[in-house]
């Protein structure tokens, strides 16, 4: 990550609103981002599918997308989706 990353903390009610609009919006403009997950404890398709958008986005752009406080069970459903290469982990 580099200085410029930018935080941003996703609450747990709307995990895909600000995904696609918040940290995508970061990203088009050519920032890193680091999303904090340390207060959702799941998600659904809806979240994994913007998940998935922002990395296709970050990754075009050779920018970053760092997630911290992600829980076992979102994790393992990233894995499964093999999603978990797209981004990198952060404690």
């Amino acid at each position: 990550m580099t200085a410029n990353t930018v935080w941003i903390e996703i609450g747990p009610a709307r995990v895909a609103h600000a995904l696609r609009h918040e940290a995508a919006e970061k990203v088009i403009s050519g920032g890193d981002v680091a999303l904090d997950f340390s207060r959702v404890a799941r998600i659904d398709a809806a979240a994994v599918q913007a998940l998935e958008e922002l990395a296709d986005t970050a990754g075009a752009k050779s920018l970053t997308v760092a997630l911290r406080g992600v829980n076992r069970d979102i994790y393992k459903v990233l894995k499964l989706l093999r999603l978990t290469r797209k981004f990198s982990f952060v404690e």
